[in-house]
């Protein structure tokens, strides 16, 4: 969609000449589109399993409503550069111009029909935005999300009864460990990435268990999106020794202090 807008801008330049009527409708759709970019941003900052049907639902539409516009702007321009591009000889150039003359008013009456359509679109996208209060979910998620995160379920699922999770399990292992490249290296960052509901929680936790008998201590913790240091610090101590950090959710620590403990707790440990 960051592609689209630059276009739109472009038709809408004298380089162009459009009817009054088509210009005006391209200068609402610029002005929507532009609007939906900035409010996708936003969405895109909440984790998708926070998100309702309904704005997942308006927020594939607008996506689609941009490609479409995409495609419709790709056909003029290209309709446009053909014509420019015309041979220069009388003879051609005039039974061009009698063969583009039936083409241009179909070509301009297409492009005007679907132009027309996405304005419509655009309008019921802006409609059903109003009518859900999407603005509003997006600012306060969590207070219509009736879901449990899936990484906090992934976490307690029983890794042993999972099908077709050794190999990558053991792959990812050999990436970390001293089989893998870089032995050398005293900490190892491994990223696994994919759209929701892959397993990538599920795997992680397999390769933890895996490993976990091989060190005195660990944690394995969840981290979203727009992660809360302060919590993630005290789930990391929780997860290291629940006895002596027991009541570490309740205390009222920084992340300064919070990290100072866990440097503390775990020099000299594996």
């Amino acid at each position: 969609m960051g592609s689209l807008l630059p276009k739109l801008l472009k038709l809408l330049g004298d380089e162009y000449k459009m009817q009054t009527g088509m210009k005006k409708q391209v200068k609402f759709i610029s002005e929507e589109l532009g609007d939906i970019y900035d409010f996708l941003h936003k969405v895109s900052d909440v984790p998708w399993y926070q998100l309702d049907a309904q704005t997942k639902a308006w927020a594939r539409e607008a996506r689609e409503v941009s490609y479409q516009m995409e495609d419709v702007l790709d056909t003029f321009l290209v309709h446009v550069q053909e014509r420019e591009t015309a041979s220069p000889s009388r003879l051609r150039h005039a039974l061009q111009k009698m063969v583009s003359l039936f083409r241009k008013g179909k070509a301009n009456r297409d492009i005007g029909y679907a132009i027309k359509d996405i304005k419509n679109r655009l309008q019921h996208l802006a409609n059903r935005r109003a009518r859900y209060r999407i603005d509003d979910i997006i600012a306060n998620p969590t207070a219509t999300m009736s879901t449990v995160d899936p990484r906090l379920q992934a976490m307690y699922n029983e890794v042993a009864k999972l099908v077709g999770i050794n190999r990558p399990r053991d792959d990812l292992i050999c990436k970390l460990s001293a089989q893998g490249d870089d032995m050398a290296l005293p900490r190892k960052i491994v990223s696994i990435f994919g759209t929701g509901g892959l397993g990538k929680t599920t795997l992680a936790k397999a390769v933890y268990e895996k490993l976990r008998p091989d060190f005195q201590f660990g944690a394995f913790v969840p981290v979203g999106r727009n992660p809360n240091i302060a919590k993630i610090l005290m789930d990391i101590l929780y997860d290291l020794d629940k006895n002596k950090y027991a009541d570490i959710h309740t205390k009222n620590r920084d992340e300064r202090q919070l990290t100072d403990n866990l440097r503390e707790f775990l020099t000299d440990k594996r």
